[in-house]
């Protein structure tokens, strides 16, 4: 048994072989199932760090929320007032009055009057004007005003005593487009001088916005003085003041009036012509105007101003002031008087000269 083989301790044996490749296999297959679970718990971890993350967010959200609930609860009456209840109570009781109103003012507006309206400013005794008349001006007409100061339209004391009988005159303008500028300080000196201006300041006063300013003239008008009749005269003409008075007293107590010089006439539909009219389309084939007060002077009643001061902001105006004021009266009862001592001798295309009423 000594004399064994050198090699014999060297050499492994079949039983130790096979040992070694059981050991072999065991470590591949730990290795191989290793892997899903490493896989696991990577994945659980990343899902385990955003929940945390999320929790700490969410936990300092509501300890936020939880300091100013606290910081706004120390400032809010704990008990409800006797006061609160009633300011609840008077915002209930302010809705429905305003639902009222509006109720109210569209029936105003269906009937073309204001429903309870306030005494307006008129004469010292609080009486009801015979009439406000409206002297178109402009700019640069301060030398026509004079003139007019000097003839037919009182100043001072004399318009004063004019408007002790139920007579008030202004010149009616509006406002320079750079509001603030000399134009306007010019006219508001003149104004604090003479005292007779009704400057309508939302208004611009420009060719292109002449046709507006009846929208103006009439609601201004009819907001600061209790009349029966509202006048529009252009500065152009030389007035019988007398002998309007006297045509509006034979008037007196007529409602729904719309006076003047009643005409009709060719719609100019070439643009660059005098007289163009935009609108002209809107005329029918003959691109004739409906019947309207034409010219330089006409008059409507208390309720007829008063439907242009409630519809102003939804009125169509034209080319011209006495078109647009015409096209709102086709609309209405209104009871025309074609009255002759308002029409101008000359045509629509001249200049006017003088308007005298007989």
């Amino acid at each position: 048994m000594e004399n064994s083989s050198p090699y014999r301790d060297g050499l492994p044996t079949t039983s130790s072989s096979a040992s070694l490749k059981s050991e072999r296999r065991s470590k591949s297959k730990s290795i191989q199932t290793s892997k899903p679970s490493l896989i696991m718990a990577f994945f659980s971890c990343v899902a385990w760090l955003y929940v945390a993350g999320r929790l700490w967010q969410d936990a300092e959200n509501r300890t936020l929320l939880a300091n100013l609930l606290k910081k706004n609860w120390g400032q809010r009456p704990k008990v409800l007032t006797v006061e609160d209840k009633l300011m609840v109570l008077g915002c209930k009781d302010l809705e429905r009055r305003i639902v009222e109103a509006e109720m109210e003012l569209t029936m105003a507006k269906s009937q073309g009057y204001l429903k309870n309206q306030l005494h307006q400013s008129g004469s010292s005794s609080g009486r009801k004007l015979l009439a406000v008349i409206g002297v178109y001006t402009g700019f640069g007409s301060r030398l026509k005003r004079n003139v007019f100061r000097g003839s037919w339209m009182p100043k001072g004391d004399a318009l004063t005593k004019l408007e002790e009988r139920g007579v008030v005159i202004r010149f009616v303008i509006g406002r320079s487009a750079n509001r603030g500028d000399s134009l306007d300080r010019n006219i508001d000196e003149e104004n604090h001088m003479t005292k007779d201006f009704l400057i309508l300041d939302g208004h611009e006063e420009a060719q292109e916005e002449f046709p507006k300013k009846a929208k103006f003239f009439f609601s201004t008008a009819v907001q600061n003085w209790d009349a029966e009749f509202y006048v529009k005269v252009d500065d152009s003409i030389d007035l019988d003041l007398d002998g309007l008075i006297e045509l509006l007293q034979s008037r007196r107590g007529q409602d729904s009036a719309y006076i003047g010089c009643m005409k009709s006439g060719v719609v100019i539909a070439e643009e660059g012509r005098p007289w163009y009219e935009p609108d002209w389309w809107k005329f029918g084939d003959e691109k004739s105007y409906f019947r309207h007060a034409a010219g330089s002077v006409f008059i409507l009643s208390k309720n007829l101003a008063q439907y242009i001061h409630i519809n102003s902001a939804s009125l169509k105006t034209y080319a011209h002031d006495d078109i647009s004021v015409g096209s709102w009266m086709m609309g209405l009862q209104a009871t025309y008087t074609d009255e002759n001592r308002l029409c101008c001798s000359n045509d629509r295309q001249g200049k006017y000269a003088s308007m005298v009423l007989l």
